[in-house]
């Protein structure tokens, strides 16, 4: 008998230490980054469907029209002009990845000069739980610098996103602004599927001002990062998805789009 509750007590120990992480802990991905580099710009679920998913992501609308931002169960819509809105529940969404926050990690103090910077200290503590698995992010507080950018809804036919991007890209730069920055990471298994990697966007405390993220700098923020272990997928069930050669190889394409400013397409 003594055996039996010994054994019972480690089976229920390391059932304790997995569920730990694995409790909600599930990437939804809404479709492929690839589709949509490709100009798959037509929504496959709405906002109120994504809600379902998670409480906490990045992603994009209808026609790319602006950047979605999802924190604590809010969908936030930053839109080409520099505004944001609250994303109505009938809007629909081609692509993003969501899921229910759960903070595994903290880390007070988090000061650092640019994007590559702040990147570098999450990916830092992502070795430390496994650099194959996927981490959503939050860091918020003091934004010194914060370079955004949105872009202009697409109308069909539809371009590929890179070329979209060249001509309707909008940048916005705000300085000493307080907000939260929404981060992804993406083993490099991944390529294919989504960006490996880190992919950060941004809303500010009171609503207003938001975007994907193309640089900033941070100063004594809270990073809080949420370790996932499971990943959940859905796509398109139409033609202009399945007619897409998904299996091109898009890494330079989603490189640019990742982290290029008006300033440096023009540059090239």
């Amino acid at each position: 008998m003594k055996k039996f509750v010994a054994v019972l007590a480690v089976l229920i120990a390391v059932l304790s230490v997995s569920s730990a992480f694995a409790a909600g802990d599930e990437l939804f991905q809404t479709a492929l980054l690839q589709s949509l580099m490709q100009g798959e710009y037509d929504g496959v679920i709405t906002v109120k469907e994504l809600k379902t998913y998670g409480d906490t992501g990045i992603g994009t609308f209808q026609g790319v029209n602006g950047e979605l931002i999802m924190l604590d169960g809010k969908v936030y819509q930053a839109l080409w002009d520099g505004s944001v809105k609250i994303a109505s529940d009938d809007e629909t969404v081609p692509f993003a990845n969501v899921t229910f926050f759960d903070a595994d990690v903290k880390k007070e103090g988090v000061t650092a000069k640019d994007m590559k910077a702040l990147q570098d200290i999450m990916t830092s503590i992502a070795k430390e739980h496994g650099i194959n698995q996927f981490y959503m992010v939050k860091v918020s507080g003091l934004m010194p610098n914060i370079h955004v950018r949105s872009e202009l809804a697409q109308n069909e036919p539809y371009k590929p996103l890179n070329d979209a991007l060249k001509t309707d890209q909008r940048e916005f730069e705000y300085k000493d602004i307080r907000g939260t920055l929404v981060a992804l990471y993406c083993p490099n298994y991944m390529r294919g599927l989504n960006s490996a990697g880190w992919h950060l966007h941004f809303v500010s405390d009171d609503g207003t001002k938001g975007g994907h993220v193309l640089n900033v700098e941070t100063k004594d923020c809270l990073l809080a990062m949420d370790v996932i272990s499971e990943f959940n997928m859905i796509v398109p069930n139409r033609k202009s998805f399945n007619d897409k050669d998904l299996s091109v190889n898009m890494q330079k394409d989603i490189e640019a789009v990742e982290g290029s400013s008006n300033k440096d397409r023009k540059g090239k």
